[in-house]
């Protein structure tokens, strides 16, 4: 099984890369012989969608080769951990882009949501699991929520095991509901 650990930031100075390298490092010491990866959304550069089609009905198939790319970065996964921060209430506009400009990557697969920001993302998580129930994909219960005030410093996340808890807690759920999803199938 393969889970993608999808960055969703792409500003110059993010924080996203360090929660994500977080994520990545306390997956890879999580058991189960899952294959983690980091799907960086920065290093795809998705354009802002303006195609004539939908998404769902393009057969994976798009007329951009970055979408092309992102698409099949997506395809190889059978779960997601999104890592999102929290813009003005909301997902980041980047990263709901690239999801609308793509569709069938994201059905029936589970996700996972870290957030961060002010409030510790809860905002954005919210509103994520809304948009992914359009996908059919469902989101487990844990979640990660990281306050920029007192979580993360210097770019990078605090250790704390209260942290490392919730995140663990949020790999057993996912990779549970993905197995039981994929007997299923």
């Amino acid at each position: 099984m393969q889970v993608g650990i999808v960055i969703g930031s792409i500003r110059e100075g993010r924080v996203g890369a360090g929660v994500g390298e977080w994520v990545a490092q306390q997956a890879a010491t999580h058991p189960g012989g899952i294959d983690w990866v980091v799907v960086d959304l920065k290093s795809f550069d998705v354009p802002l969608f303006e195609g004539a089609y939908l998404p769902m009905m393009a057969g994976k198939k798009y007329a951009s080769p970055a979408v092309q790319a992102w698409s099949g970065a997506l395809d190889a996964c059978d779960a997601f951990v999104f890592v999102t921060p929290e813009y003005n209430h909301s997902v980041p506009g980047a990263f709901k882009n690239a999801i609308d400009s793509v569709g069938p990557e994201l059905v029936g697969k589970p996700v996972g949501l870290v957030g961060y920001g002010a409030v510790g993302g809860v905002r954005a998580i919210e509103h994520w699991r809304a948009i992914l129930s359009n996908f059919s994909a469902p989101t487990v219960r844990a979640e990660v929520n990281l306050s920029l005030f007192t979580d993360i410093a210097d770019g990078a996340v605090k250790e704390s095991d209260l942290k490392n808890k919730n995140l663990a807690d949020l790999f057993n759920q996912l990779v549970d509901l993905a197995r039981k999803l994929s007997a299923a199938s």
